[in-house]
């Protein structure tokens, strides 16, 4: 009999590729019962509601970011490396389409139609990552290693802005390599 908490991993992982291709409203249960092969009531036997499920997912996400994150900390020292890093992880991840947008981005987009319990979770995203880069940018200036044109908190909604569009247009373009082009400068621009 299969663990109950890999039908729950995979029920989550095909709500995830479902966002990213079409966001929120674009999927029903239904959808992932016939990706997944479980019946509808398997689905809400797991997540009751589709909010339930979305939050788990923003939840998850967010803890895989932190972690990624905390990795980034441990083995990236120099300020400006840890952001080409950063970049870098999302020029990977568009080039070979295994995660082509930020789950969190993109939801943002849909705010206005989204239940609160994941407007909750994405704007808590949201916050994280500022905070986070924010530091480095702050910490790298200190060092002298960064050259921030405004506080390091208006520097952090900048280039997190930054990542987050220029993912929007290389899908807007179809071509992943628009992405690099926009990050490239912004790095460029930073550096001391």
């Amino acid at each position: 009999m299969e663990h109950p908490q890999s039908k729950a991993d995979e029920i989550l992982r095909c709500a995830r590729s479902l966002i990213i291709k079409g966001g929120y409203n674009s999927f029903s249960y239904a959808d992932i019962s016939n990706v997944v092969g479980i019946r509808n009531a398997s689905i809400h036997h797991h997540f009751p509601s589709k909010s339930d499920l979305v939050r788990k997912l923003v939840a998850q996400y967010r803890e895989e970011a932190a972690a990624g994150i905390a990795e980034l900390e441990r083995n990236v020292s120099d300020p400006f490396e840890q952001l080409r890093a950063y970049v870098g992880y999302w020029e990977g991840c568009i080039a070979d389409a295994t995660h082509p947008f930020c789950v969190c981005a993109l939801l943002a987009s849909e705010i206005p139609v989204l239940p609160e319990a994941v407007v909750l979770e994405v704007r808590a995203h949201f916050r994280g990552l500022s905070d986070w880069l924010a530091s480095v940018l702050e910490r790298g200036a200190a060092q002298g290693r960064l050259t921030l044109t405004g506080t390091a908190r208006a520097e952090a909604e900048m280039f997190m802005a930054t990542v987050h569009g220029a993912m929007l247009s290389a899908r807007a373009y179809g071509d992943a390599r628009t992405f690099g082009a926009i990050t490239r400068p912004l790095l460029d621009r930073i550096a001391a």
